[in-house]
């Protein structure tokens, strides 16, 4: 019987200290991670440094749902510094990952995870991609699977016969709500940590986000030589 969660393991080795492993594991059915916390800190709440485009009332949720599922990753990220270089292996449930890389980018690939699973409604959008969670991806990748994941939905839209959209304006759009949460969530949590690692890999989140908004508005045109045996059908 198959496992009703999706587990990814990021395991940091350094070179002169012991290593660290944090454990995802995310419901295979909702696509959701729930970080099983006993304790909250004070930042968790959805009213500190609350995202200014956030539809959640304080009344009916009174935790940040992204926030809440930091906990653990800060607990692992507040004693480590962004720019030192990590050995990073990603056990995932159908292969294994390796690189040399740095925390930042390590810890990016993690909140990205993260937020794509947390029950935001911004974040939603990205469950696809959680779904199938490409670990430590580069901007050109992001840029790909965004797109591709936004076309497929708009073809189940499509089918549904729903209003569908072939010009990305939805995706600039969703982005551009993440852009304001990544730079909130980073707001949030200066206050609760020793060193940067966790709060640059935000900022570097936000790049990538701006960035496929760039690619997709500039740059798209660049990927077309690609899909030369489409052209030709």
């Amino acid at each position: 019987m198959p496992s009703s969660f999706l587990v990814y393991s990021y395991q940091f080795n350094f070179p002169e200290k012991e290593s660290i492993e944090l454990n995802i594991e995310i419901d295979s059915l909702t696509t959701t991670f729930r970080a099983n916390n006993k304790e909250l800190p004070s930042w968790t709440a959805l009213k500190f440094e609350q995202c200014p485009n956030c539809p959640l009332q304080a009344k009916e949720t009174s935790v940040c749902p992204v926030a809440q599922n930091l906990v653990p990753l800060l607990k692992v990220a507040s004693s480590l510094i962004s720019y030192d270089e990590v050995n990073v292996i990603v056990t995932t449930p159908d292969r294994i990952i390796s690189a040399d890389t740095t925390i930042q980018r390590a810890m990016s690939s993690i909140l990205g995870l993260i937020m794509a699973t947390s029950p935001c409604p911004h974040t939603e959008f990205l469950k696809p991609m959680a779904q199938f969670h490409l670990p430590l991806a580069n901007e050109e990748e992001t840029i790909y699977r965004t797109t591709s994941m936004y076309m497929l939905a708009q073809h189940f839209r499509h089918q549904q016969n729903m209003s569908y959209d072939m010009s990305f304006k939805g995706l600039i759009e969703n982005y551009a709500n993440l852009t304001v949460i990544n730079r909130a969530l980073a707001n949030r949590i200066r206050s609760a940590i020793e060193q940067d690692a966790t709060v640059n890999a935000i900022i570097l989140l936000d790049l990538l986000s701006q960035a496929v908004s760039w690619s997709i508005e500039e740059q798209l045109d660049e990927l077309q030589p690609i899909f030369k045996g489409y052209m030709n059908q």
